[in-house]
């Protein structure tokens, strides 16, 4: 589903080079539920990055659902992102003037998918992480919690095969973590979404398949 052949991502001004990953080689196979953990700076967000296609390595060959991204131009990328990935972030990135239901339409806007069809898959989206009696509400009017299940509901409307999420339950407290981990292990478990997460909770990670371990840009673990 997602392979890394020797990737390497190296930022660069006219004073400094930063290594951010160091001959990164992975194989995820479809099904699998994924952590990434290693301190601030290791390079976690941008291994991320690099698999979600919102980076491209400096060398090295990006693979995912079989395709090789080095292949596509930039609009064939958005269009394989729009399709294939969703995207979890910490800060949830909802939109305050949009209400709960057309945030979670967002997605859809960038397919051929009716009015109507945007509406019925945004509805089932949030109903499925426990918020169809949200849908007419703004972000300001829900809790830390809920607005991560908005964020949820957003990157799965569009029935990704893959959800990538960047410390899903950094900003919530224990209990609201575990909530959301649950609503991503039941997506793993009933619907075989491949999930990739980025977390500095060990308690998270023990709950997901496999672990990975970055340190200075480099696969430890």
């Amino acid at each position: 589903m997602i392979t890394l052949q020797s990737v390497n991502k190296v930022y660069r001004t006219k004073t400094i080079e930063t290594t951010a990953l160091d001959n990164i080689s992975l194989d995820i196979k479809k099904g699998e539920f994924v952590s990434i953990m290693g301190p601030s700076g290791c390079g976690k967000s941008t291994l991320l990055n690099v698999i979600g296609l919102l980076d491209e390595p400096s060398s090295g060959t990006v693979i995912v659902d079989g395709q090789t991204i080095s292949n596509y131009n930039s609009k064939a990328l958005s269009k394989f992102r729009n399709e294939k990935l969703g995207f979890i972030f910490q800060s949830f990135h909802l939109i305050p003037d949009l209400s709960v239901i057309d945030n979670v339409e967002l997605p859809l806007l960038y397919r051929k998918v009716s009015a109507k069809e945007r509406r019925e898959l945004s509805a089932a989206a949030l109903e499925s992480v426990g918020l169809k009696n949200r849908l007419d509400h703004f972000p300001n009017q829900l809790s830390g919690g809920q607005k991560q299940r908005v964020a949820i509901a957003r990157a799965i409307v569009g029935r990704p095969a893959i959800l990538l999420a960047d410390e899903p339950t950094g900003n919530l407290d224990s209990h609201m973590g575990n909530e959301v981990m649950d609503i991503l292990t039941k997506l793993n478990e009933e619907l075989e979404t491949t999930i990739v997460m980025v977390t500095h909770d060990e308690n998270m990670a023990k709950r997901t398949h496999r672990l990975l371990r970055l340190y200075d840009g480099s696969q430890v673990a």
